[in-house]
């Protein structure tokens, strides 16, 4: 039933190719972009998670003074 009504789609062909550019060429830039970023960046938004909200209070009260 299916491949019926994908028969009577014109064009229907590119469909799978055009998903799979898409993909290869998502995670082709993925890997440019984390190959270029700053060790700095990276690291920064690893120690992200870790940060006390406590700590971020402090700061911030410290730079309202």
């Amino acid at each position: 039933m299916y491949k019926q009504i994908l028969e009577g789609i014109k064009g229907v062909e590119l469909y799978p190719i055009l998903s799979l550019v898409i993909f290869v060429a998502f995670f082709i830039i993925l890997g440019i972009w984390v190959v270029k970023a700053r060790k700095s960046y990276i690291n920064k938004m690893s120690r992200m998670p870790l940060e006390d909200d406590v700590t971020e209070e402090r700061n911030n009260n410290d730079e309202k003074e």
